[in-house]
C-alpha cells in the first residue's frame, strides 16, 4: 500500500435516481476480489492504466459523486471516473424499446438508476473472463484470486488492494503455473495468447474493432468478447452468446419459456437491438431465473496436473 493521499479528485453529478452499487457491480468479481472492493456506497477499484498503475475511489455523497485517483494512474482514473461510473452511458431510445415488452418495461422503470460502466481498459477484464470459460462461478473466482495473489503487486492508496497482473508477465509464466489455481492447459495458453497482443487490444477504437480483435485469439470466442467489450466499453448491445445461463433467463422473462437456445435468445432480444445486453443485465440486476433442473455442475481440481 503507497500513496495514501490522492493524486487527483473531481466531483460528478450522476442524474435523479442514479444507483451506484449497482452500476458499478459488474467492476467487482465477489465481496473478496483483490482488486476491487465496495465498502459503505464506496467502490474502491485497483488496476493499470495506460499512465501507470493507479486505484480509483468513488464515493456517494448525496446526490454527487467523488472520484478521488492514487498513484501514477490516478489522474487517468479520474479523467475517466464518469465513464467507469456509467454517467457516459447512452440510453438513446430504450426507453420506447422497453416499453415493447411489459417486464422489459417494468424492470427499467424499477431500475431506472442502472448505468452500464465503461472501464476504458481491457485486459483485466480478459484475464477474467478467460478464467469464466465453461467453469462454474466459484472455479472462475478461485482461478482469478490465485493468479492476482500468485503475482501479488500491490495497489497504490489507502485500502489494501492488488493490481490485476502486467500483461508481459502473464504471457511469460508457463501455462502449467496456472494448474494449482484450478486452470487447465486450454484456458491458461488462451490467457497467455491474449496477454501477448495486450497492447494492441488495448489500442482498439471501438467495440467493434475490439471484438474483431478479441475474436482473432484463439481461444477467444464471442462470448468471452461480449463479456470483455461490455464493460471495458459499456456496449449496452454485447449479448453472451454461448452463456449456460442467459438463454434460459431470457427465455424464461419474456417468453414464459424454461429453456432456450442461443437462437431464441437473439430471436427474443432483437427487437432491443442496441441494448440488447441491458436487457440482459437488467434481469440480472433483478434476480430472474429460470426454473432449474438437473445437478449442478461439479467444481473440479487441476492441482494435480
Amino acid at each position: 500500500m503507497t500513496g495514501t493521499a490522492p493524486t487527483a479528485s473531481r466531483t460528478l453529478r450522476p442524474p435523479p435516481g442514479y444507483r451506484l452499487a449497482a452500476t458499478i457491480r459488474p467492476l467487482t468479481f465477489s465481496p473478496y476480489d483483490p482488486c476491487a472492493r465496495i465498502v459503505d456506497d464506496t467502490l474502491w477499484w485497483a488496476t493499470r492504466t495506460p499512465a501507470g498503475p493507479g486505484t480509483l475511489a468513488l464515493h456517494g455523497t448525496g446526490s454527487e459523486l467523488r472520484a478521488d485517483g492514487y498513484g501514477p494512474g490516478g489522474d487517468w482514473l479520474v479523467a475517466h471516473a464518469d465513464a467507469v461510473a456509467g454517467l457516459r452511458d447512452d440510453l438513446t431510445g430504450f426507453a420506447d424499446l422497453a416499453r415493447s415488452h411489459p417486464v422489459v418495461a417494468r424492470l427499467a422503470a424499477r431500475h431506472a438508476g442502472l448505468r452500464m460502466p465503461a472501464t476504458g481498459l481491457v485486459f483485466p477484464r480478459v484475464l477474467r473472463a478467460v478464467f469464466e470459460q465453461k467453469v462454474t462461478g466459484k472455479e472462475a473466482y478461485r482461478a482469478y484470486a490465485a493468479t492476482v495473489r500468485h503475482f501479488a503487486a500491490p495497489a497504490p492508496g489507502p485500502v489494501s488492494l492488488l493490481l490485476p497482473p502486467e500483461p508481459a508477465a502473464v504471457a511469460a509464466t508457463p501455462y502449467w503455473v496456472f494448474h494449482p489455481f484450478g486452470v487447465e492447459q486450454r484456458r491458461a495458453e488462451t490467457l497467455r495468447r491474449a496477454a501477448a497482443v495486450a497492447d494492441r487490444l488495448e489500442r482498439c477504437a471501438d467495440s467493434a474493432e475490439a471484438t474483431r480483435r478479441l475474436t482473432a485469439v484463439a481461444g477467444i470466442g464471442v462470448w468471452t468478447a461480449a463479456e470483455v467489450v461490455r464493460v471495458a466499453y459499456g456496449d449496452a448491445d454485447a449479448v453472451s452468446v454461448g452463456d449456460y445461463h442467459v438463454p434460459n433467463t431470457v427465455a424464461w422473462a419474456l417468453a414464459g419459456e424454461p429453456r432456450g437456445d442461443d437462437a431464441r435468445l437473439l430471436e427474443l432480444l432483437e427487437p432491443f437491438r442496441g441494448h440488447r445486453g441491458r436487457v440482459c443485465r437488467l434481469l440480472e440486476v433483478a434476480g430472474v431465473q429460470a426454473p432449474k433442473f438437473g445437478p449442478r455442475a461439479p467444481i473440479r481440481s487441476f492441482a494435480r496436473f
